[in-house]
Formats: structure tokens, sequence, C-alpha cells
């Protein structure tokens, strides 16, 4: 049995990743180097989620997609720091566990403990 940070990180955050870069690219006219500098990622990285090579294999409902697109937004325009953006996509993740993707693709997995610490804080 896999974790719940085992299966959030291996499908989800990759998956995540995708939607920002495409979003960036597609809808605010950003360069793959651009969307690398912002993400902290290789361009190669940031290449393979465009491309579907990455990230391809989690689909999220349409207000996941909104909650990605808003934070798109926020990294676009509000010069984050590296602990920002890291708790920024804590955030969306958290996200994708409250909306039941984790509980309809990976039943046997609870929700993250990390998680829910911060949430009381």
């Amino acid at each position: 049995m896999k974790t719940t940070c085992e299966i959030m990180v291996q499908k989800v955050l990759p998956a995540i990743r995708a939607e920002l870069s495409r979003t960036m690219i597609f809808e605010h006219g950003c360069t793959q180097q651009d969307v690398a500098d912002i993400l902290e990622l290789s361009r190669a990285a940031v290449s393979q989620y465009v491309s579907e090579k990455r990230g391809a294999e989690v689909g999220f409902s349409e207000e996941t997609q909104n909650e990605i697109r808003k934070f798109a937004s926020v990294l676009l325009n509000q010069g984050l720091s590296s602990q920002e953006k890291a708790k920024g996509m804590c955030g969306i993740c958290s996200f994708v566990q409250k909306s039941g993707w984790l509980y309809r693709n990976a039943p046997e997995a609870k929700a993250c403990i990390i998680c829910e610490d911060t949430d009381l804080k």
C-alpha cells in the first residue's frame, strides 16, 4: 500500500505542475523558460508537462482546474518566494484531497496528516 503522500507526489503533484504549465503558456502567453523560472523547474520538465509526457495520468474536475488557474495568476502577478510557492502548491494538493479525488482513485488512502495539521493553524 502506498501512503497518501506517495500517491500525491507521484500522481497529483505532476498533474498540478502540468496544469499550471499549460495555463501559464496557453492562457497567459508565457514561454517554457518563464514557466520553468516561476515553478523552479527545468525547461525540459516544463516541456514534458506541456506535451503530456508527465502529469497526464490525473484528470481534474473543473472546480480543481479553476483553483489551479487562480494559483497560476497568483504565481504570475505576485512575485512569491519559494516558501510561498510551496505553500500554494500545498493548498492545491489539499484542495484535491478535499475534492474527493484521492478517495475515488485510492480508496485505501487516508487524508494526509501533515495537511491536516497545517489546516488547523
